[in-house]
């Protein structure tokens, strides 16, 4: 990066040749220490009139660093100067509200840039497109694609992943396909975003097959496929049960010279786990280690759950003490684990120790918390501890679920006389204990 004194040296030597702003406006985008009033004021001295070039990199450089309320600022001054913004200008404003989720002022200023009839490039609208499907407004996404076809701009692969990633992150796997085939039917190449979110889709809904056949065809068509494409089909193979594969795809990564990342690792340990390969999992932990990949929360709360599924809950609680030990901050989804292994084993004392534990370090119980505690409690006999449970939740604001209910009604000996006190059963769970 240039230090002010050689930039200064520069501006020195561009100023005998009528182009300081050039490198002006490039230092201000660069962050070097200057500042946008400096800049026009220093221009209007040397009698140079700022054109919109001038004004766009300043803005540009204003969002670079999240003021959008500065770029706005030199959005008035450069109309009030009677420089006219083009659409490039509108574009960069549009991104920088849209990246401070400020939607619907974005939206406004596009409207304003179709009024003065500036056309939108592709990119803003693939701006816009990105925003409302990460918003989960996918109707408006494609409002905007069918807008930019109508205005004769084609779309491009960038806005078909974009569409194509949020309708699979929906569960619309159908509509996906066909976006797919109309982009084939346009004659866009598809490139690896659009292989990664495809296989990643698929695997989310379960295709393995899918999945792998895409794998296969980026490898033939020489594209590379990234860490996150091994760690979708890592996911769902293990989500089929069929770690071998899966092991088998770790170390064919390895032997690529891939080093695998946290989230990857994550996957294959929580497949194990799942599974009862326990060991494999614990020694995936030390091969973290080894490769100083350093495991977080998920990793732990993931060996902590396969341990009490062993009803091993003593080690799992051994687990959280080495979390702690590593500076890994246990979460909600840590106690409950514990509280729920305890809770199988019908040790109700320990599973209301590690919730006055939970409580006392700020973690609100949940519904997993509360399911567990009141199934522990049934499995004892213990059903009118079990109904305060239901009253004390209800009263947090925490509904129950068919899971709360399938075990007040196993647990409790006198369900008709239960029911008539309609602690919060409706009609549809009294049906349930009728077919129970």
């Amino acid at each position: 990066m240039p230090r002010t004194k050689t930039c200064n040296e520069l501006l020195s030597l561009f100023s005998k040749l009528n182009r300081t702003w050039v490198l002006y406006a490039e230092m201000f985008r660069l962050k070097i220490k200057s500042s946008a009033n400096e800049f026009l004021g220093f221009m209007e001295i040397l009698g140079i009139k700022p054109t919109v070039v001038t004004y766009n990199t300043i803005i540009h450089g204003f969002c670079l660093r999240g003021r959008v309320g500065g770029a706005q600022m030199i959005f008035s001054a450069m109309k009030g100067r009677g420089v006219q913004p083009d659409s490039y200008t509108y574009g960069l404003l549009i991104n920088g509200m849209c990246k401070e989720r400020r939607l619907d002022e974005a939206s406004g200023l596009f409207d304003k840039m179709l009024e003065i009839w500036l056309l939108p490039s592709a990119v803003t609208y693939n701006t816009l497109i990105d925003h409302y499907c990460n918003n989960g407004d996918l109707n408006r996404a494609f409002g905007y694609r069918d807008e930019m076809v109508k205005k004769g701009i084609m779309p491009t692969v960038s806005t078909y992943n974009l569409l194509i990633h949020e309708l699979f992150m929906e569960g619309r796997v159908s509509e996906a396909d066909c976006m797919v085939q109309e982009m084939e039917e346009k004659g866009m190449v598809p490139d690896a975003i659009t292989y990664n979110i495809l296989i990643n889709g698929y695997c989310r809904s379960g295709n393995a097959k899918k999945a792998s056949i895409l794998r296969d065809e980026m490898l033939s068509k020489g594209i590379e496929p990234t860490k996150e494409t091994y760690t979708s089909l890592i996911y769902v193979l293990s989500k089929r049960k069929r770690m071998k594969e899966a092991d088998d795809l770790f170390e064919k990564i390895l032997r690529q010279g891939v080093l695998p990342d946290l989230v990857m690792f994550n996957a294959l340990i929580d497949g194990h786990c799942a599974n009862g390969s326990m060991e494999r999992a614990f020694s995936l932990l030390r091969e973290m280690d080894k490769m100083n990949v350093h495991p977080d929360e998920v990793t732990y709360n993931t060996l902590m759950q396969g341990r009490c599924r062993a009803r091993k809950v003593e080690e799992a609680r051994k687990l959280l003490d080495e979390m702690k030990r590593r500076g890994i901050k246990p979460d909600y989804i840590s106690y409950n684990a514990l509280i729920s292994g305890h809770s199988k084993r019908g040790d109700m004392n320990d599973a209301f120790k590690v919730r006055g534990e939970m409580l006392s370090i700020g973690f609100n119980p949940t519904l997993l918390t509360y399911n567990a505690l009141i199934k522990g409690l049934c499995k004892n006999q213990e059903g009118d501890l079990a109904q305060g449970l239901l009253k004390d939740m209800v009263s947090r604001g925490i509904t129950p679920d068919d899971s709360t209910y399938y075990s007040l009604i196993e647990g409790i000996e006198n369900v008709e006389e239960f029911l008539r006190k309609g602690d919060s059963l409706s009609l549809s769970r009294c049906v349930l204990y009728f077919q129970l």
